[in-house]
């Protein structure tokens, strides 16, 4: 029988501090050890009871969340889950929260009743088990992108890039696509994140990376030099056709349980794309992404993952690797190294 993953609450609201133990405790896999009103509590609590992950509030009294989160990821890092009312209308709060090291940012339900954490209870409890296990580390200076000049020996071969990640992904994708040139493959990457949170991601890569970034559209042509960021928690997201293709985005039902979905994703890619397409599955949980990819290596596309070891949530990754032993599993610089290749005239497809 495993351990029960154990629950440190950082909240200055008695009652949110109450409704975030009921809901996490409806999960048998976790024990809520104790809930602190500000960082002084929380930093005596931490040092005594050692609790595998936090939930920590972003608006708080003396020192706020954020600033907790830097001094805890400084000093002793450790899974971090940000909870917040500001995770909708704050989303740049939110992206400097996980730059800093936070394993992703959970949005307090409007109402603050117990029917209303019901609802967020399973999403919630699945999160936080799966964030106790990250791979958590001192976060390191992210360096600028370099600029990689159009004529510097990439040369497109006509191939289509998909790579999808879910908690964790928005320091990956940051990381992965560094060093991707101005004339890149046209390249989707699916993330998934909490709804509100798509535009400041996306404008921030734009200004981090060299390629131009754009939110994913029904109907945008897929074009050379452009990274379409698929982030919409409302709309699935599909390739009608390759070569030539557009972006459909489908408001349908989650495949199971996620949207948009990548296993949706890298299906219809392999119909559509076969042998010129390209994909990685990056850090994340669950198994959404799994089923795709062994669609697309029977279609006869390049696949990759990101290595375990070097993931901050490798469950997803785990889930690739066990339906395909003899996936390229890659560290980040490598495997945009890899895809770039693939994508280079040298590897055109057949």
């Amino acid at each position: 029988m495993s351990e029960k993953t154990r629950v440190l609450i950082v909240d200055d609201s008695v009652t949110m501090r109450a409704l975030f133990t009921s809901a996490l405790e409806k999960s048998s896999d976790i024990i809520v050890l104790d809930s602190a009103c500000d960082a002084d509590e929380a930093r005596d609590l931490i040092a005594q009871l050692k609790p595998d992950i936090i939930t920590l509030d972003i608006e708080m009294p003396g020192m706020n969340g954020i600033d907790f989160l830097e001094e805890i990821m400084t000093t002793n890092p450790m899974p971090v889950i940000m909870l917040s009312t500001l995770t909708q209308k704050g989303a740049e709060i939110s992206l400097r929260a996980m730059e800093l090291g936070a394993i992703d940012c959970f949005p307090k339900p409007k109402q603050a009743s117990p029917d209303e954490f019901d609802k967020i209870s399973d999403k919630l409890c699945k999160l936080v088990v799966a964030a106790a296990k990250s791979n958590v580390k001192k976060p390191a200076p992210r360096p600028a992108a370099r600029p990689v000049e159009a004529d510097a020996g990439f040369k497109w071969n006509g191939s289509i890039v998909a790579m999808a990640a879910s908690t964790g992904g928005v320091e990956a994708y940051m990381e992965c696509l560094a060093s991707y040139p101005p004339n890149c493959p046209p390249t989707i990457i699916l993330q998934q994140m909490e709804e509100g949170l798509a535009l400041s991601f996306a404008s921030k890569l734009n200004k981090t990376i060299t390629p131009e970034v754009k939110l994913a559209e029904d109907g945008q042509k897929l074009e050379q030099g452009i990274v379409y960021v698929a982030a919409d928690p409302s709309a699935h997201v599909v390739v009608d056709r390759w070569p030539g293709g557009t972006l459909r985005l489908l408001p349908r039902d989650p495949v199971k349980g996620f949207r948009p979905s990548a296993d949706l994703l890298f299906a219809a890619l392999a119909k559509t794309a076969g042998a010129r397409g390209i994909a990685a599955i990056l850090t994340g949980m669950g198994e959404d992404g799994a089923m795709g990819m062994g669609a697309l290596k029977i279609s006869g596309a390049q696949t990759f993952c990101q290595t375990p070891d070097s993931a901050l949530v490798r469950e997803v990754i785990d889930a690739v690797i066990a339906k395909d032993p003899t996936i390229r599993q890659l560290p980040l610089d490598a495997l945009c190294a890899a895809i770039l290749e693939n994508a280079s005239f040298d590897k055109a497809a057949a």
